[in-house]
């Protein structure tokens, strides 16, 4: 292994200490002087540019991160809300200023006992229901990416005949539609749904569903719901698989099923941003009913 390392520094040492005999120590600008010109040999410079190199490459990666940072949240992030879920929908019931009672009917805060399923419900508009669409698309320097908009601006009626719900009505106000991007919004007025012409979607059932013998028990519970969905002007017979739980005098309901397109006569948008869209979609709703 080599030495002349340490050979060198006892060398600068030893010259340090003859100028200083030298009468040097009576001039200390000479002696620094003396060091930045021994330092400029090749040792300081050295170790001054892998400095400034190391120094360089950790701003660079600084800004790359940065920079993969700002793309991600700005353009590749989606802000689409998340699909629905019973859980999200029974956690906006419990807001209700009503609490269940153990056999399933409703008592207000001063105890006073309300109906049981039996009747007619309506939708609490604007406090947790809502009804909208979710669809896959490819963005211009974004990629693939999803886009969801809801409207919380829709009317729905439900109504329990015993073991059974003999109706169920739903409108809803599609030129109320929002996503997280205006130029979507604007553009579904004119484009694919076309909201400027057909201002509403619908959904009616058409035969009687059958309520499972927990309905009223608080619990979870599954039904499939056969009806006509209207959107964009066109009705068809379609079967909604729901999710739906009896809380706090609430009856949550949400359902998810898909769409296409040509079935309802709808042209995919078009936009300079926009390379493609699915052919497909999905509708999605939650609605919270109260008597």
């Amino acid at each position: 292994m080599s030495s002349s390392g340490p050979l060198l520094g006892f060398a600068h040492a030893g010259s340090v200490r003859n100028l200083l005999a030298a009468g040097w120590s009576t001039a200390p600008s000479r002696l620094v002087d003396y060091l930045l010109l021994q330092c400029g040999s090749g040792i300081m410079p050295a170790l001054m540019n892998n400095r400034r190199l190391i120094i360089i490459g950790a701003s660079v990666l600084v800004a790359l991160v940065a920079a993969l940072i700002a793309v991600w949240w700005f353009a590749l992030r989606s802000n689409a809300p998340p699909a629905v879920s019973l859980d999200e929908a029974v956690a906006a019931a419990t807001s209700s200023t009503q609490v269940a009672t153990t056999d399933g009917s409703a008592v207000d805060p001063a105890g006073e006992e309300t109906a049981t399923l039996d009747g007619t419900w309506e939708v609490i508009a604007g406090n947790g229901s809502f009804a909208g669409y979710r669809v896959r698309e490819e963005l211009a320097r974004i990629g693939f990416t999803t886009a969801a908009g809801r409207s919380t601006d829709l009317g729905a009626t439900l109504v329990i005949e015993g073991d059974a719900v003999t109706t169920v009505d739903v409108i809803v106000n599609m030129q109320r539609l929002e996503s997280d991007e205006n130029r979507r919004d604007n553009s579904i007025r004119t484009q694919a749904l076309e909201t400027d012409a057909f201002p509403t979607g619908s959904f009616r059932l058409t035969e009687p569903i059958e309520l499972p013998g927990n309905a009223t028990s608080g619990e979870p519970f599954s039904l499939v719901a056969v009806g006509d969905l209207e959107i964009h002007g066109v009705a068809n017979q379609v079967e909604l698989p729901l999710e739906a739980q009896f809380v706090d005098g609430v009856i949550a309901v949400i359902g998810t099923a898909p769409v296409l397109f040509s079935d309802y006569e709808i042209d995919p948008p078009t936009a300079p941003i926009l390379l493609s869209v699915d052919d497909n979609g999905e509708m999605e709703f939650q609605l919270l009913f109260e008597k």
